[in-house]
């Protein structure tokens, strides 16, 4: 179930991922605002798609307040993680690619095991486990 569990936060990440484009492009097409305003944005609009269908799909969970606000948590974590690794990246020296390709890959293991053993732990359906 570990497996079928990561594969479909996975395939959850990619539309979630999408979701985040697509909102940041548009609000910059039509709104023209900053784009750190547009990615806030889009950040606030993919996390609520991304609680949606994680909770009920990825991980067979039930919503309720204590998800939401687990997986609220754990998302701050996400974004301050990433950031701090991106900042890392670039003391090192690196360019900023590879403070995106460090993020690419720390974040998604991360968030999947905070997620599967913290955020659903006790809230997983029956038939989930």
């Amino acid at each position: 179930m570990l497996i079928r569990r990561a594969m479909r936060f996975a395939v959850t990440g990619v539309f979630v991922t999408l979701v985040h484009i697509a909102v940041a492009t548009a609000w910059m097409q039509w709104a023209r605002p900053t784009p750190a305003l547009a990615n806030a944005v889009a950040f606030l609009v993919a996390t609520g798609f991304s609680y949606v269908i994680n909770t009920l799909w990825s991980f067979s969970s039930g919503m309720g307040h204590q998800v939401l606000a687990k997986f609220f948590v754990v998302s701050l974590v996400g974004l301050s993680l990433s950031a701090g690794v991106s900042h890392a990246v670039d003391l090192l020296g690196f360019s900023y690619p590879y403070g995106i390709a460090a993020v690419v890959c720390v974040m998604p293991p991360v968030n999947f095991l905070l997620h599967n053993f913290w955020t659903y732990r006790q809230s997983r359906s029956p038939q989930a486990l």
